[in-house]
C-alpha cells in the first residue's frame, strides 16, 4: 500500500495587489493539475479530491477573485477579469504546463486561459463545465436571455444553493450539508461579485464558438466526467464535446451538478489513468 506523505498547503499570492488564495499539494516534480472551481463555491470544493490525488500530482487550486478567501476588489467582477487574474496568478507562481480541470464557472475561466496559452494545456478534464449551447437547460437559457438583476440576487438564496447540490443526486443523504452551508457563508459575506458574474454569463455563450475552434485545432487530450442529473448543464452538453474531440473519453454518472460529492473515488481513478506521467 502507498503511504501518503504529502500535505496540502494553504497560501496567498499577490497578483497586481489582489491577494489570491490557493491550495497546493504534491511533489513539484510530479505532473501538474490545475483545479478551477465553480459557482457558488471556491477551492474548498476540491479538498477531498486534493487529498485523494496529492501523492500522484502537483496540484494547485485557486479561489477566483471574489470567491472564498481571495480578495474581492471594488470593481465589476467579470469572467474576463477572473481569467486575467488567474492567468497572472499562474505566471506569478510559475505554474504552467498542466492538465486543466474545469467545472461550472471554472470552465469559462479555464477556456479563456487555454485559448490564450494553448501551450500550457497538457490535457483537459471537464466536469459539468459547459462550452456548447446543447448543454444549456431551460433554466440557464432563460436567465442568460433575461439578465435580470433580481434573478441574479435570487440565485444567492440558501434554497438555490442547496438545490444545486441535491438536484439529480442518487442519495440526498450522501451529500453533507456542510457543502451548501459553507458556500452560503461566502455568498452572504460578499454577494456582489457573484451577482456581477451571473449578469456577465452571456459573454461566455458568445465565446463558445471560439472555445470550440480551440478544441478542434489543438485537440487536447480530454476526459469528460459529467453528472447527468445536473439541472443547469445538461447531458447533451457533455456529448457535444465529441463533435470537436472525437477521441475524448466520456463518462456519465448518475448524479447531479457537483458530481464529486457522490463519485469522488471513481472520478479520481479516471484522472489517475488519464493524466500522463512525465
Amino acid at each position: 500500500m502507498t503511504t501518503k506523505t504529502h500535505v496540502t498547503g494553504h497560501r496567498f499570492a499577490d497578483v497586481d495587489g489582489i491577494k489570491v488564495f490557493y491550495r497546493e499539494a504534491g511533489d513539484p516534480d510530479a505532473p501538474r493539475l490545475l483545479l478551477l472551481h465553480g459557482f457558488p463555491s471556491a477551492s474548498h470544493q476540491y479538498a477531498r479530491l486534493i487529498e485523494e490525488l496529492r501523492d500522484d500530482f502537483h496540484i494547485v487550486a485557486p479561489d477566483h477573485p471574489g470567491s472564498g478567501h481571495s480578495d474581492a476588489p471594488e470593481r465589476p467582477h467579470t469572467f474576463d477579469f477572473l481569467a486575467d487574474t488567474i492567468e497572472k496568478f499562474l505566471e506569478t507562481i510559475g505554474f504552467t504546463g498542466f492538465s486543466l480541470y474545469v467545472f461550472d464557472f471554472g470552465a469559462p475561466v479555464g477556456f479563456r486561459i487555454a485559448t490564450r496559452h494553448p501551450e500550457w494545456i497538457k490535457g483537459l478534464i471537464v466536469q459539468n463545465g459547459n462550452a456548447y449551447e446543447d448543454g444549456l437547460s431551460e433554466l440557464a437559457r432563460n436567465f442568460i436571455a433575461n439578465r435580470d438583476p433580481q434573478g441574479a440576487r435570487d440565485m444567492l438564496a440558501l434554497e438555490f444553493t442547496k438545490f444545486g447540490y441535491l438536484e439529480g443526486v442518487r442519495d440526498p443523504e450522501a451529500i453533507s450539508p456542510d457543502t451548501w452551508t459553507l458556500d452560503q457563508h461566502y455568498l452572504d459575506l460578499r454577494p456582489q461579485p457573484q451577482i456581477d458574474l451571473a449578469l456577465d454569463y452571456h459573454t461566455n455563450v458568445a465565446k463558445y464558438p471560439e472555445w470550440q475552434a480551440y478544441l478542434r485545432e489543438h485537440q487536447p487530450p480530454t476526459l469528460i466526467t459529467w453528472g447527468r442529473g445536473d439541472p443547469f448543464f445538461l447531458e447533451p452538453g457533455a456529448k457535444a464535446y465529441l463533435r470537436d474531440l472525437p477521441d475524448a473519453q466520456l463518462h456519465l454518472f448518475d448524479t447531479g451538478h457537483f458530481a464529486l460529492e457522490e463519485d469522488l473515488t471513481e472520478i479520481a481513478t479516471l484522472i489517475r489513468a488519464f493524466v500522463p506521467r512525465g
